[in-house]
């Protein structure tokens, strides 16, 4: 098997410095402000990046030390295929979150609507595009039940 190695590329810095409190999902992370501190060897790399709304972030969940192949994800008592939900204990421990860019300042980003813990090692940014990164989606799978219950749950207390 060939081995593959990335390159930290910059930290995610934002304000939850344990998982205790940090919203598990986007969508209970909204004003959640935060930065990325690139490292300056590849700030030529984000020229023309502040003419976006959206980027996608993706970086190692350094946190994870280990996997499973059957989870139990936050919303469920029932034990799934770790490739069916969003754990972080997965084989190869790869995030990915879409945050809005508020303003870019040399080598930092500022962000917003973060759902990242303090202190995460940044592996690569790509600008978010409705146009090519929507789908209809027309099955979520065992989520499906889970999310109208979500929905019915006061808008704090969802992700925490």
């Amino acid at each position: 098997m060939t081995k593959i190695i990335y390159r930290q590329i910059g930290i995610i810095h934002t304000p939850y410095k344990n998982i205790k409190g940090m919203p598990i999902q986007p969508a209970g992370a909204r004003g959640i402000k935060g930065t990325i501190e690139l490292n300056p060897d590849y700030v030529e790399g984000i020229q023309d990046l502040d003419g976006f709304s959206h980027i996608i972030l993706i970086y190692h969940f350094h946190l994870s030390k280990d996997y499973s192949l059957k989870v139990k994800p936050f919303m469920d008592d029932t034990l799934r295929g770790v490739f069916a939900t969003r754990s972080p204990r997965r084989p190869n421990p790869i995030g990915l979150s879409v945050v809005r860019v508020v303003k870019i300042e040399k080598n930092i980003l500022y962000i917003e609507d973060v759902d990242i813990i303090d202190g995460t090692p940044l592996l690569d940014i790509k600008p978010y595009v409705t146009d090519f990164d929507v789908h209809e989606v027309e099955s979520t799978g065992w989520l499906s039940q889970k999310i109208e219950k979500l929905k019915q749950t006061k808008s704090d207390e969802r992700f925490r």
